[in-house]
């Protein structure tokens, strides 16, 4: 019975990743992603906090709290993939630049997919992996997805505004059954969390991440640095499984760590658009009476 449960939560995380990614980039367009790639600041920014600061951040934390190793493992993977799916809606919901979010997203998934296959082996010592065994699935499951919704855009715009609901349609329905399974398969994983300062780690990382985005990303206009700090306080849960499904011998712990990471930045996300959004207002405002 396991093992057919087993089967099908790899099913669904499938389906997914490939839901989630064919969707979004349904919804990308690639003009608006290339033009803000003319942005230097902001992609060199995104990349740095991303990529460098936000792994450096979780290995400090790793240490800090004295993590075990499968949390440890769970969170170093969630620190290399930013950028949720649900990113767009964040930054819409703070008043950010939406040709940005796309720009993030793309970055992010880029970076995930390069940088995964070559961190794995580093931090899950003991387990015998290959780069390309990490790249594979990560391609077919990120990349491919994604640039394949954004080509269809591009070419049959109106068969991707008929398609999209259908899609998200099935990608919600994979991502109910995707954590219901996972309460089901590890529910009394869930409970050893408390007091292994799991949750605290990553309440810990993703304030600290956002903070970073939004407060250091210098010279940038608060509708820019409130995609920054959204892109870093959401993590793409589903790139940071792949690796941990696809190695034989992964801690079921580790599982736990990036599932509990889904309610966690959604909450943390939450918070921030909202005081994104004010941010933005009052100095709307102030440029007003300044005027």
């Amino acid at each position: 019975m396991t093992g057919s449960l087993d089967t099908v939560l790899n099913l669904s995380l499938v389906v997914f990743m490939l839901g989630s990614l064919f969707g979004l980039g349904l919804g990308l367009k690639g003009k608006d992603a290339v033009s803000s790639l003319r942005n230097l600041r902001f992609v060199g920014y995104s990349l740095f906090f991303g990529f460098v600061v936000g792994p450096v951040l979780a290995l400090v934390l790793t240490r800090v709290l004295s993590l075990s190793e499968p949390y440890a493992i769970g969170l170093l993977l969630l620190s290399l993939t930013p950028c949720a799916p649900f990113l767009p809606a964040m930054v819409d919901r703070a008043a950010g630049e939406m040709s940005y979010a796309a720009t993030m997203l793309i970055l992010a998934s880029v970076g995930a997919v390069l940088l995964l296959p070559v961190a794995v082996p580093f931090i899950t010592k003991g387990l015998s992996v290959s780069a390309w065994t990490i790249a594979s699935p990560l391609v077919a499951l990120v990349l491919v997805p994604l640039v394949a919704g954004m080509v269809v855009l591009r070419t049959v715009p109106t068969v991707a505004e008929g398609i999209l609901p259908a899609v998200k349609m099935v990608t919600a329905v994979a991502t109910v059954l995707l954590l219901v399974l996972c309460a089901i398969l590890y529910g009394q994983d869930f409970f050893d969390t408390v007091g292994s300062f799991a949750i605290l780690a990553q309440l810990v990382f993703l304030t600290c991440m956002t903070a970073v985005g939004y407060l250091l990303s210098r010279g940038l206009p608060a509708t820019q640095r409130s995609v920054i700090g959204l892109g870093l306080s959401t993590r793409n849960a589903g790139a940071a499984l792949v690796p941990l499904m696809t190695m034989a011998g992964s801690d079921r712990r580790s599982i736990v760590m990036v599932v509990l990471a889904v309610p966690v930045q959604i909450i943390v996300s939450l918070i921030a658009a909202n005081l994104f959004r004010r941010h933005a207002a009052s100095a709307k405002v102030q440029q007003g009476v300044s005027s």
